[in-house]
């Protein structure tokens, strides 16, 4: 892909979860872009491999527009060091949501900003991830919530069990079975162990 001379734009999407949808992220705003990068991971880090796709495809003079801060980063600290590494690089970062852009020249103000949004964005998700907790333990004291289901029914791990004593292997019932190894390992260890 040729760069225009007063560099490209471009777009980084990010939703938590492979069934959600990135569509309403950057569309209809008429930013032109020239390439876009798209990862449909958890933010809590910055180990996504799109992130990185797009952190070594941009040059001196792109510019990155991203949905929301919290699209790029779900804590302060990520998210500074993010905007820093990318203006520091002579890549502008623009926001949508919150009408932000840094260039890396920007006044006391603009960094305020960033930090202030930046640390609502991770409080934000922490209140969330509180109110899941306490919803899940008021459910549980109910006898409502009770957790997620066994990947392995009794019945399949007795039958693991027989199979894995005539000597078939683990990781080949696994597949069969769609579970991992370490599946199988925990739920025969909390069934009652046995030797193999």
């Amino acid at each position: 892909m040729t760069r225009k001379a007063n560099g490209q734009t471009v777009g980084y999407k990010r939703v938590s979860t492979l069934d959600q949808n990135t569509s309403r992220q950057l569309e209809g705003f008429g930013l032109g872009l020239d390439k876009v990068f798209e990862d449909k991971l958890s933010g809590k880090d910055t180990k996504r491999p799109q992130l990185a796709a797009m952190l070594s495809h941009v040059r001196a003079g792109d510019t990155v527009v991203v949905h929301s801060l919290d699209r790029l980063g779900r804590n302060l600290d990520d998210l500074r060091k993010l905007v820093m590494d990318l203006t520091g690089r002579g890549v502008r970062v623009q926001f949508v949501k919150e009408n932000l852009t840094f260039t890396g020249e920007d006044s006391p103000m603009a960094n305020l900003l960033l930090s202030v949004m930046g640390a609502f964005a991770q409080f934000e998700r922490e209140l969330i991830r509180e109110r899941q907790r306490e919803g899940i333990a008021l459910a549980k004291k109910k006898g409502i919530y009770k957790g997620r289901k066994p990947s392995l029914t009794l019945d399949k791990i007795a039958d693991l069990r027989k199979r894995i004593a005539a000597g078939e292997k683990k990781s080949t019932l696994a597949k069969e079975y769609g579970v991992t190894r370490m599946t199988i390992y925990n739920a025969l260890e909390i069934s009652g162990s046995i030797s193999v």
